[in-house]
């Protein structure tokens, strides 16, 4: 399970620690943005700071990049403490949502800006930008002007023009946004290789969780100016801290109850939602009688027209809507309580002719080891 970052700072010990955040508040004025943020991130990780709009993730991702002062607390990069220095002295690079190419320039020279800015020589500035063009597949494109290109081919020339800077520290302000759904998902396999080529340590924000879960090494979700899970896409998803996170992180089907057993290796819980009660086969630290939520994400739920036999984890209903959704079939199911669960079952266990159809009475039911209690 992910762990909460509230009080220790979590990089102690940690040799791969390259950017410390310690004990970090964010004001504007009475308005509190970011609050008592501790936050590590590992040498040529991809990490992701994931949240709905106003989290305070991408406050968080200014502070790193100097563009916002931090109100309380500590930055760090690479053993060095930057948080008072100002963003041309930081070794940081971010690439923003807009992508913030200049349209009169050519893809070469937009790329080129920053080192000029430095006063690099000519003759590295040409080096350094073919090579950083050649790495996003666009040295062909080099006398192009950004309207001439795609929405992809723009953000992997913003791209290019934050790497050639060769910073130790690359930002991702909502990288894909601008981009629709089926170049996305082809634009986040190729930029997870770039990024891994090049081997530099990357922090992204961004409010999709599709993106977090298929691009991150880990990810932090955020709500509220505060970091409430951290860990890996899988441990996140499997084993949320919070009913939040449980409902953000994807979808989950959520039983309220009551602790009426507590065993070593299993809980039972009473809910007033189903007739049966739920059983997790594992010990939890809540103690009897306390009020809990029991998460089930949809795709461990089966529909079936026979009762289960089992004495625990099923209840009936009836079929309220169906979605064929291609690899899954998508059904809700209203319990005999009045309660709405979801159950994605898949296609190759279905065949359309036979599957239970809308306004059919149906049981469902899950195993002891795909629910996570959690604390109401």
């Amino acid at each position: 399970m992910g762990a909460l970052h509230t009080q220790s700072v979590p990089w102690a010990g940690d040799a791969d620690a390259f950017v410390c955040i310690e004990d970090v508040d964010k004001l504007f004025g009475d308005t509190v943005a970011v609050r008592a943020v501790n936050l590590a991130v590992r040498r040529h990780e991809l990490f992701a700071l994931l949240g709905s709009s106003g989290c305070g993730k991408s406050t968080l991702l200014r502070m790193l990049a100097g563009f916002e002062e931090v109100t309380a607390g500590r930055i760090y990069l690479d053993g060095e403490d930057i948080t008072g220095l100002p963003p041309y002295r930081r070794p940081v690079n971010m690439m923003f949502q807009s992508y913030a190419l200049f349209p009169h320039m050519t893809v070469e020279a937009n790329v080129a800006f920053g080192l000029r800015q430095e006063g690099v020589p000519r003759n590295e500035i040409h080096e350094r930008v073919f090579e950083a063009l050649d790495l996003v597949q666009l040295a062909g494109y080099s006398r192009r002007k950004p309207h001439q290109l795609s929405g992809g081919q723009q953000q992997r020339v913003a791209l290019a023009r934050s790497l050639v800077k060769r910073p130790k520290l690359l930002l991702l302000d909502e990288p894909m946004s601008a981009l629709d759904k089926q170049i996305r998902q082809k634009t986040q396999i190729e930029l997870v290789k770039i990024l891994e080529q090049v081997g530099v340590t990357c922090i992204m924000v961004t409010h999709d969780q599709e993106e977090a879960m298929t691009m991150a090494d880990r990810l932090a979700v955020m709500s509220e100016g505060q970091i409430v899970q951290c860990g890996t896409p899988h441990d996140v998803y499997a084993f949320p801290s919070t009913r939040f996170v449980a409902g953000f992180i994807g979808s989950t089907n959520l039983f309220a109850g009551v602790i009426t057993v507590d065993e070593p290796d299993h809980v039972l819980i009473e809910s007033d939602s189903l007739a049966r009660p739920l059983y997790v086969n594992h010990g939890i630290s809540e103690p009897l009688g306390m009020a809990v939520h029991v998460s089930v994400r949809p795709e461990h739920v089966r529909v079936l027209r026979q009762q289960p036999d089992a004495a625990s984890n099923w209840g009936h209903g009836m079929v309220t809507h169906v979605a064929w959704m291609g690899a899954f079939v998508r059904y809700q199911v209203r319990l005999d309580a009045g309660q709405t669960i979801e159950a994605n079952v898949p296609s190759q266990v279905l065949v359309q002719s036979e599957a239970p159809g809308v306004d059919e009475e149906v049981y469902v039911s899950w195993s002891s080891d795909s629910a996570t209690v959690l604390p109401s």
